[in-house]
C-alpha cells in the first residue's frame, strides 16, 4: 500500500496513480508545484490554456517580418536569376499569405469591435502591416 510521502497515511490505490502525497490540507500545500501556462487559443467567450511540460521545448518565437521579407526576397531572386537570367518570369512571384485562414478571420472580427491593427497585431503574434494587409485583403 502506497503511503503519503508527508503525514506517511495509506493512500486509496487510484490517488496513489497519480499522487503521492494525500488530501489532507497541510500535504497538498506542502506538496504542491506550480504549473506553466500557455494561452494555446482566444475567443471571446473563453480564453483557453495549455500545461507546459518542462521536458517540452518552448515555442520558438515567431519571427519578424523584416526578416521574412530578407529570406523570401534572396531566395526568391536567387531561383528566378537560375531558372531563366535573361527573360524576366511571365508570372510575376505574388509574395505568400503569412497568416492562416483563422487568424484573418479573428482580425475581421476584432477590427469590426473597432480594435486598431496594432492591438490586433499584438494578439496574433503578427506584424501591423501584416494584419493590415489581412484585413484588406478580407474587404476584397
Amino acid at each position: 500500500m502506497a503511503r503519503c510521502v508527508t503525514c506517511g497515511s495509506e493512500l486509496h490505490p487510484e490517488r496513489a496513480a497519480k499522487y503521492d502525497h494525500c488530501t489532507r490540507p497541510e500535504c497538498r500545500r506542502q506538496n504542491a508545484k506550480a504549473l506553466r501556462l500557455q494561452a494555446v487559443g482566444v475567443n471571446k467567450a473563453a480564453d483557453q490554456y495549455k500545461v507546459v511540460d518542462d521536458e517540452a521545448p518552448a515555442p520558438a518565437p515567431a519571427p519578424d517580418r523584416a526578416a521574412q521579407e530578407r529570406g523570401r526576397v534572396a531566395f526568391g531572386d536567387r531561383r528566378d536569376r537560375a531558372a531563366n537570367p535573361a527573360r524576366p518570369s511571365a508570372h510575376p512571384a505574388r509574395p505568400a499569405r503569412q497568416w492562416s485562414d483563422a487568424q484573418q478571420h479573428l482580425a475581421v472580427i476584432w477590427n469590426a469591435d473597432g480594435m486598431r491593427p496594432d492591438q490586433i497585431a499584438s494578439r496574433l503574434g503578427l506584424g501591423t502591416q501584416v494584419v493590415i494587409q489581412m484585413l484588406l485583403a478580407a474587404k476584397r
